[in-house]
């Protein structure tokens, strides 16, 4: 049964008005909320937001490294340490260490340009402070939605966007309603604003229908993995901040790791890919997995008996993709009836590797133009005060002064290492020149005849692990019995093409084991997708080479469940 036949069946949908409907409850979405309950507080008016959020819980399906710049936050809510937010973490000191195979140079503190030193930030679980958001939203009011996917955009007759609907729940693997099957809901507003996170699906969508990235280098993405981490004493060093690069990414493929002592004995270690890389058998995954096992790393998670040390045990895994063209890659944000903002649109400054305080900080522009409008009688037009304010905000020279950092890593490491440090530390970011990209990710993926394989060692369940028992510790859940929401607009494509000329790449791009080339009885090859494993994490969007996968929500309340991520 098709959508439009289960509304034919069971419609017309419930539909609720507000004023304004926020889509997505992390960062960017709550301060959305937040800002404009304030401004609505402080002038003694009345205004109606909601926010929809498809995890469990806020910050179910929030992931990040995570430091965090507090100025967008202390700009918000001035008494955040009074109100006990979770930044307890200050960073303690920095180090940037290039790793050869085995061994490594630490460049001098001196020496860092200002995008790497981490002064007055705090290393978090972003998951904790979006909890922490979301329970200062609901004090002033804001109406928050767990475990509801807005699936749809709805429009109205003018073409601008009039809010969204809620995906069905209890649909079948069949497409067919089952015994449990409840309709979507309707939220319509005056504004919706859409804070989905990276590639966001909605996103995706308003941006190709109103063009939004016309004349814009094309966005480009990093794949993030993370585990958390519980180290003994002796080896923890509170506030220490550890980024690598070299080893064992190659020399042209972009990509980095951290290492982050946070507070309670934990420490978050992660890997960042670019998604513009071009060996198709390449695993993000077993990258990261090969990087824990060199020495520097190695020395936070191994036991050592003659001196008392125990070994290191693993409690956390996630991945997410996130936004890194920056500036020349930041699409149109505002459209009839709505908005991007945060990582929907892409304001993460890769240079700093920080996007929550982008998120945060654009969340409050836009909550501004938008209570403006309403204030006025306006509805469903275009809120170009948003970015018009962005244009004259601190966040905007920040992103300006790291408009080059990502591009030059498509000439190599060295080549990025060297013009990096001149244009960030020798001209502070006062740049003369612009590089521009010209490619999305997925079409620089090469046919695997030109490429050489890459054998990973197998996990020793110590150091390294495999996808599977990855996952399981993410806790990540999806109602068996529902379509996969995992699609494909040509179900022949992944064996004829990306298997036949590519070897197929989704077996080993996709961080949770999602998708599989399995064989048929009569030898003959098919991919096998379990939905059920997946994280969120959007890669398989952005990278497969023919675009042919397609991410769409999926129930409600499915999806990890991260836990101090």
């Amino acid at each position: 049964m098709t959508h439009d036949d289960i509304l034919a069946k069971f419609g017309p949908r419930e539909a609720m008005e507000y004023d304004v409907v926020v889509v997505g409850g992390g960062p960017a979405g709550l301060a959305t909320a937040i800002k404009l309950k304030q401004l609505a507080a402080d002038s003694g008016k009345e205004i109606s937001v909601v926010v929809l959020e498809k995890g469990s819980e806020p910050g179910a399906h929030i992931l990040s490294g995570a430091i965090m710049d507090p100025r967008a936050l202390t700009e918000l809510i001035p008494d955040w340490k009074a109100k006990g937010a979770p930044l307890n973490q200050p960073v303690t000191d920095d180090a940037m260490v290039f790793l050869g195979e085995t061994g490594s140079l630490r460049t001098p503190n001196f020496l860092l340009p200002p995008c790497l030193h981490n002064d007055g930030c705090y290393i978090v679980s972003l998951g904790n402070v979006v909890k922490w958001l979301a329970q200062q939203a609901e004090e002033l009011g804001v109406e928050i939605f767990p475990g509801f996917a807005a699936a749809e955009i709805l429009y109205g007759d003018n073409g601008a966007v009039k809010g969204v609907a809620t995906g069905n729940m209890g649909i079948g693997k069949d497409g067919e309603p089952t015994d449990s099957f409840q309709l979507g809901m309707e939220l319509h507003a005056k504004y919706t604003v859409f804070a989905e996170g990276a590639r966001g699906n909605l996103g995706r969508q308003l941006i190709g229908k109103f063009k939004l990235d016309d004349g814009k280098d094309p966005q480009t993405y990093g794949l993030g993995i993370k585990e958390l981490w519980e180290i003994d004493p002796k080896r923890h060093q509170p506030g220490f901040v550890l980024h690598t690069a070299g080893w064992p990414m190659k020399n042209d493929t972009y990509g980095g790791a951290f290492l982050y002592h946070t507070e309670n004995n934990q420490v978050t270690m992660g890997f960042i890919t670019g998604l513009d890389y071009s060996n198709p058998y390449l695993s993000p995954f077993e990258e990261f997995q090969r990087w824990k096992t060199h020495p520097n790393i190695r020395w936070y998670l191994e036991g050592d008996e003659s001196k008392g040390i125990k070994p290191a045990k693993r409690v956390g895994y996630g991945a997410r993709a996130i936004t890194a063209g920056g500036l020349m890659s930041l699409p149109k944000t505002v459209f009839p009836g709505g908005a991007l903002v945060g990582c929907d649109a892409g304001y993460l400054n890769v240079s700093r590797i920080k996007g929550s305080h982008a998120a945060i900080k654009t969340g409050m522009l836009c909550a501004q133009a938008a209570f403006d409008a309403v204030m006025s009688g306006r509805q469903h037009d275009v809120l170009d005060a948003y970015p018009e304010a962005f244009d004259k905000s601190w966040l905007h020279d920040e992103l300006n002064k790291a408009r080059n950092f990502k591009a030059w890593f498509k000439k190599g490491l060295t080549v990025a290492t060297v013009m990096n440090g001149l244009e960030q530390f020798v001209l502070r970011g006062h740049i003369p020149w612009t590089l521009h990209r010209h490619q999305p990710d997925h079409a620089y993926l090469k046919p695997a005849a030109d490429c050489k394989p890459i054998v990973y060692p197998k996990p020793d369940g110590k150091l390294t692990f495999d996808r599977l028992s990855s996952v399981f510790i993410s806790n990540t859940n999806h109602a068996e019995d529902q379509p996969a929401h995992l699609t494909l607009k040509d179900a022949s494509v992944p064996v004829n093409v990306n298997l036949a000329k590519y070897a197929g790449p989704e077996s080993r791009y996709c961080p949770a084991g999602v998708y599989e080339f399995v064989k048929n009885a009569d030898n003959t090859d098919r991919l096998q997708i379990n939905a059920q494993n997946c994280v969120h994490c959007k890669t398989c969007d952005i990278k497969d080479p023919t675009q042919n996968i397609v991410w769409v929500t999926p129930e409600g309340g499915g999806g990890p469940n991260y836990v101090n991520m």
